[in-house]
């Protein structure tokens, strides 16, 4: 069976979706069979892995709403082992149109039981809010892995999310863990890095990923070449951070 992991967190700009496509590639390239689905209405999950969003005919949104299955709507990547199910500016609607809907908050979770045997890990790029598609992510997963800036407002918010996460694991999803903290944006150059890991450590210890993504030109160009950091630059900085993530979560749920 698979390992659903939510990526979340409701700031915007914290390299979710970044986390999300060069996970789901190293993971990939480290032979796992991966899918990702893009939960977020901006789609650039689907897009930075050179998917035309506007050509989507069946993506999140249509799942959601229960007009196709997962099946009809996975859509094979150049990234070796990777599959998408795309989204498209339409999926802001779904929160409106599931609003009264009976056991909402589940629609994803039976949605991916049907697929869940068929890959090694399901990454979900949520969208940088605490509505309901993020909701019906982290109820389908078995863990989340929250990306934390190292900049000023880092910790800013992050308690909020946490809250969050202990009432799904009250109310929606009791196996709900976290799977880590992820630092990223890392500059060593600059004392406020530092000083940013060195309290996101002090304070959540066992919970932080040892890789550190740090700052990297090549990582922010990738995706307006639609491509993930391994295939755009294998020998990056950037690439290998993401590779040894990967290896850091591939030995932790051996």
């Amino acid at each position: 069976m698979g390992k659903i992991i939510a990526i979340a967190n409701q700031k915007g700009g914290v390299g979710k979706t970044t986390t999300s496509i060069n996970l789901a590639a190293s993971l990939g390239v480290l032979e796992k069979k991966v899918l990702l689905i893009d939960a977020d209405p901006q789609a650039n999950a689907t897009s930075g892995l050179g998917i035309d969003v506007e050509s989507i005919e069946i993506g999140t949104y249509q799942i959601l709403e229960h007009s196709n299955t997962a099946k009809e709507a996975i859509i094979k990547t150049s990234s070796p082992n990777v599959d998408l199910i795309a989204s498209h500016i339409d999926l802001v609607a779904i929160e409106i149109e599931l609003v009264d809907k009976v056991d909402r908050e589940y629609m994803l979770k039976t949605i991916l039981a049907d697929i869940i045997d068929d890959y090694d890990y399901i990454l979900i790029d949520c969208a940088p809010s605490l509505g309901l598609i993020t909701l019906n992510a982290l109820t389908a997963a078995h863990s989340v892995l929250i990306p934390i800036q190292c900049e000023y407002f880092a910790l800013e918010g992050l308690g909020k999310l946490l809250n969050t996460i202990k009432s799904i694991q009250k109310i929606h999803n009791k196996d709900l863990d976290i799977e880590g903290l992820l630092l990223t944006m890392y500059d060593s150059r600059l004392r406020l890095s530092n000083q940013v890991v060195e309290e996101v450590q002090k304070h959540f210890n066992e919970m932080v990923f040892d890789t550190i993504i740090q700052r990297n030109v090549r990582l922010s160009e990738a995706p307006s070449f639609g491509e993930s950091i391994i295939s755009y630059d294998a020998s990056s900085k950037g690439a290998n951070n993401y590779l040894s993530l990967a290896e850091e979560i591939i030995n932790k749920n051996k």
